[in-house]
């Protein structure tokens, strides 16, 4: 079973997204705020970073660099799910090596969970 890492500080959506991908086999970890979110990747094994981009203590900006500096969490696969939807950011995310740039209006859960397993090609 591949543990993913859901960045969100939105409950709703962490609950949403946390069933989803549960149903599907995940497990799930939620970190609501940066630190935690770079705290609970220092701790454990993932094979997927959801990322929003706007959170509290700490950007998906700076958690995207630190990731990337990081010789242990440079081969992360990540996900961005934001709605932050500017060229600039899609640009600046696939710069940063993420796997896919998603935003949250222009996908369903469902549709968010079938990216994550295409991403991590588990079928």
């Amino acid at each position: 079973m591949k543990s993913i890492l859901l960045a969100e500080d939105d409950p709703f959506l962490i609950d949403i997204y946390r069933r989803r991908l549960e149903d599907s086999g995940f497990k799930v970890i939620a970190a609501k705020d940066g630190l935690a979110v770079l705290k609970k990747l220092q701790q454990g094994k993932f094979g997927l970073l959801i990322l929003d981009i706007v959170l509290p203590n700490m950007d998906g900006w700076e958690i995207l660099e630190n990731i990337r500096k990081n010789a242990k969490l440079n081969n992360l696969k990540v996900i961005v799910l934001s709605n932050l939807g500017q060229e600039s950011d899609v640009i600046k995310a696939k710069k940063l090596g993420v796997a896919k740039y998603l935003i949250k209006a222009h996908y369903t859960p469902s549709e968010v969970v079938k990216i994550i397993k295409e991403v991590l090609q588990t079928k």
